[in-house]
């Protein structure tokens, strides 16, 4: 199963109505199960039932479905976050719109994210929750270390450790500083693993170097339900050999994706068996990595390169 997120810059009515760039938005978004699309800006809400529209009419192996925020903002200027996704892959279970006005607490969040609750019918997940993000470039720092408050919400409220925080961090350049970043708590925590490596460009503008875009999940078994070197950016500039002047019509950033395994790494399966044979009432399996903070790839490396796996029985 594929997630992504895509900061399609101030998308409404004057982007759909674009042809060449609503075809290629449908391009890119029919290759993902669930997808968050940030900056909708149309208070109409015509470019969404515009765009759903077409998404459903050129896909006709899979349905798709919408589920939308109220407009969030300080000021005047508000936008929602958009998820869409495949209703015959994924069920949706819940949704909650977070209310950041806790008792002796700051103002963290520009857009207070709106959280999903999803129910995967082929991944080795019982369920998934979604956190988009879209920060407020000034405040960045405060808004992703407010993330760590989001998260322990969510456990509680749905008891689940099956989380992932997506979107756009603007966690880069000259918005927040290697020193700021190390402070972050949900980026200092060793339970959060960032599978977007701080190396990867993520902006369609070629003179632009950034790391805006990311993914992270929670948990050991989050990061073991992924699917090996599938996190990326997608780069639709090159993929669909366009212009840059075509590119940035659609976009100045690209999606970022993720896959779900479908089955148990050989490890995780062979130990259960292990267990299973054993009469082990509970197993655990731990994946030994150095500095939670490397790039995903790294930490489930390929061909020669060496995996540390420690499976403890007991």
């Amino acid at each position: 199963m594929k997630i992504a997120s895509f900061n399609v810059r101030r998308f409404g009515l004057a982007k759909v109505s674009d042809p060449d760039v609503l075809s290629i938005l449908v391009k890119i978004v029919s290759q993902y199960d669930i997808i968050l699309i940030l900056e909708v800006v149309d208070l109409s809400g015509d470019s969404v039932k515009l765009f759903l529209k077409e998404l459903n009419r050129v896909n006709t192996t899979h349905h798709y479905a919408l589920q939308i925020s109220s407009r969030l903002g300080r000021n005047r200027y508000k936008e929602q976050f958009l998820f869409l996704y495949r209703d015959d892959v994924v069920s949706l279970v819940d949704s909650y719109q977070y209310e950041d006005n806790q008792v002796n607490d700051m103002d963290a969040f520009a857009r207070e994210p709106y959280i999903l609750h999803f129910k995967p019918h082929n991944t080795v997940l019982k369920d998934v929750v979604l956190i988009p993000v879209h920060t407020k470039p000034s405040d960045s720092e405060k808004e992703l270390d407010e993330l760590y408050e989001v998260v322990l919400m969510v456990k509680d409220k749905w008891k689940t450790d099956n989380i992932m925080i997506l979107g756009d961090f603007n966690a880069d350049g000259a918005y927040v500083t290697h020193k700021e970043m190390k402070e972050i708590r949900i980026r200092s925590n060793k339970n959060f693993h960032w599978l977007i490596g701080d190396d990867m460009d993520t902006t369609a503008n070629t003179s632009n170097d950034h790391t805006y875009d990311r993914i992270v999940v929670y948990g050991e078994d989050m990061l073991a339900a992924i699917v090996p070197n599938s996190a990326k950016p997608f780069n639709f500039h090159t993929e669909f050999d366009m212009t840059e002047e075509m590119a940035l019509r659609v976009s100045d950033h690209y999606p970022v994706e993720v896959e779900l395994r479908s089955a148990p790494p050989f490890w995780m399966a062979k130990s259960n068996q292990r267990c299973s044979n054993a009469d082990t009432q509970q197993a655990s399996v731990n994946t030994t990595v150095t500095g939670h903070k490397q790039n995903y790839n790294s930490l489930y490396p390929v061909n020669d390169r060496q995996l540390v796996l420690d499976v403890e029985l007991f």
